[in-house]
């Protein structure tokens, strides 16, 4: 692949980009295409699609220009396009208040679809920081997040890792103590 010249990120800015990576097909596709080109039929094998459900949600992510063709061979006669992402991350807008956040949506999907007997670690922790702790944890796990996708090898099974660090919502007080 064309690793030393790939963008580090794109940043989703318009509607048809969003649309684009809020589908959870179209996630579980960008998950196989994140570390080696893949045909149509192989990103198909990989998500259990059919093919032409497989080719009309790869296309809708290449108009989106989230995935690009990064080869192309011929094989009896006929053009085989290997599909890649089009930068090594995507950044995602900012929900807003009451939004949908898809991406934890999909994370939890992807966890639900996953294997029951499989190895899974999965915790919750409602921390208590100051902002400068919370600036430190945030920084300490992207650069965790970098390093191991720096190790990621194509050829052993995927993985993924979520996390979402935030200040939930605070309520009004008075309304606590009503209930």
């Amino acid at each position: 692949m064309r690793a030393d010249d790939l963008p580090e990120s794109l940043r989703v800015t318009t509607d048809e980009q969003l649309r684009a990576v809020s589908n959870l097909t179209r996630h579980r596709i960008m998950a196989v295409l994140r570390f080696e080109p893949s045909t149509i039929t192989q990103i198909a094998e990989r998500v259990g699609l059919a093919k032409g459900s497989s080719s009309y949600h790869v296309r809708l992510l290449e108009r989106a220009g989230i995935v690009e063709v990064v080869r192309t061979r011929k094989v009896r006669g006929v053009t085989e396009r290997y599909y890649a992402m089009a930068a090594r991350s995507i950044e995602l807008p900012d929900p807003g208040e009451g939004g949908p956040d898809f991406l934890m949506r999909h994370a939890v999907a992807d966890l639900e679809a996953a294997p029951a007997d499989g190895e899974r670690h999965v915790g919750m922790a409602h921390l208590r920081l100051t902002d400068a702790q919370f600036a430190e944890l945030s920084a300490r796990l992207e650069a965790l997040v970098g390093e191991y996708r720096r190790l990621s090898d194509p050829a052993l099974p995927d993985a993924s890792f979520v996390f979402a660090l935030f200040h939930p919502k605070q309520g009004d007080p008075t309304e606590r103590d009503a209930k």
